[in-house]
């Protein structure tokens, strides 16, 4: 009992200590943090019914939009009715919406699976790009499978790409040196995932959202993703939708200035965050990836796979169990999360820029590393059919 009062008195303390320094000083004890002591007292658990934690007071029920998903939608995406999601907020991040895994039993296979196999496929753009010629990152897939399913047999052997990989950019992709996207650097937006994107914010109330950019981040166990705020899209008022599978992390929401310290919480798999309104502006960051207290295993919601035989409209396509095998390999030591945003306001076009903007590099390496703080652009529609 001393240890955890000492833990959590230690968390107390720098929580309300002020100063340009408070969301930093909780990101480092929380990178520092031991899974399984006293140390994540604080972490709001929202898997658990109102969630846990000294703060959990300050997590409050959300209401959803159940009228504006049909049921028959919602399974087309793969998710359960909304009027059986469970949605909170807390106290103090007006239009924060954090929905814990409403995905239905075994359906979490297809997501993690185009996010391995498909979405990290050419012409998307990948932190790869920087270093290596298309040709080498064409199939990131067949250059990785076999290292993956055995890895177990050969800890010691060279990383696969899909292990290299750290951040893939979809739709209108972000430039991480301008920090803008642009009308001219866009590829098609998966329409499977715009479909899932669309669902989960009409029933947060944003009918008529449209996924025009996404941004995916790979975590191994040792990655962190920097303190930042999502501010380059034309249009703040549309939400950012957030999809997380595989292994825990621990999400840190703090104010519009860093001098605010932040709210501590768990992303376990299959859960959903909306940053809207007020929160849309707000920092945040990701200073801890857990691995599984069983050693290498995956959650327990990833171990039911989905029903062999899917309805004929359906965006969820069936994953072979060859193809399982390999992400099952991948998430038992990682994460993989989803962030998609809509760019622009209806009917608005990105603003002129210079000729020798449009010239610069779009890739830089290291996304989701140590105080890697991206910040985010302006930019032009592009008719997808042009």
């Amino acid at each position: 009992m001393g240890k955890m009062a000492a833990a959590l008195g230690s968390v107390a303390t720098l929580a309300t200590e002020p100063g340009e320094d408070a969301f930093r000083k909780l990101f480092r004890f929380y990178r520092q943090s031991r899974p399984g002591t006293a140390d994540l007292g604080g972490v709001i658990d929202f898997s658990a019914a109102r969630g846990s934690g000294p703060v959990a007071h300050k997590v409050v029920r959300s209401q959803l939009s159940v009228s504006s998903v049909s049921d028959h939608d919602a399974h087309r995406a793969g998710l359960q009715p909304v009027s059986n999601w469970r949605a909170y907020g807390l106290e103090g991040y007006p239009g924060f919406i954090f929905i814990p895994n409403p995905f239905l039993p075994g359906y979490q296979w297809h997501w993690v699976k185009q996010c391995l196999k498909l979405y990290s496929q050419k012409p998307n753009v990948c932190n790869l790009d920087k270093h290596m010629t298309k040709e080498d990152t064409q199939d990131l897939w067949e250059q990785s499978k076999e290292f993956l399913r055995y890895k177990e047999v050969n800890k010691r052997r060279p990383r696969s790409l899909l292990e290299k990989l750290r951040w893939v950019t979809l739709g209108y992709h972000y430039n991480w040196d301008s920090k803008k996207y642009s009308a001219d650097h866009y590829t098609p937006f998966p329409s499977d995932l715009a479909f899932l994107s669309e669902q989960v914010a009409a029933a947060c109330g944003f009918q008529g959202f449209q996924a025009e950019a996404g941004i995916l981040n790979y975590y191994r166990l040792d990655s962190t993703l920097g303190i930042h705020v999502d501010k380059s899209e034309l249009d703040h008022s549309k939400p950012l939708l957030s999809f997380s599978f595989g292994q825990s992390a621990i999400f840190l929401l703090g104010g519009l200035k860093r001098d605010e310290a932040p709210t501590a919480m768990f992303m376990h798999s299959g859960d959903i965050m909306v940053m809207s309104g007020f929160s849309r502006l707000l920092n945040h960051a990701v200073p801890k990836v857990l691995p599984s207290s069983q050693g290498e295993s995956l959650p327990c919601c990833l171990e039911t796979p989905p029903p062999a035989v899917l309805s004929r409209d359906s965006v969820v396509e069936c994953c072979s169990m060859e193809d399982w095998q390999v992400c099952a390999s991948y998430l038992k030591t990682a994460r993989v999360n989803m962030t998609v945003r809509q760019v622009l306001a209806t009917d608005q076009d990105f603003p002129l820029e210079p000729m020798e903007e449009s010239k610069r590099d779009i890739t830089t390496e290291g996304f989701c590393h140590l105080d890697d703080e991206k910040s985010h652009i302006k930019r032009a529609r592009l008719n997808p059919d042009s």
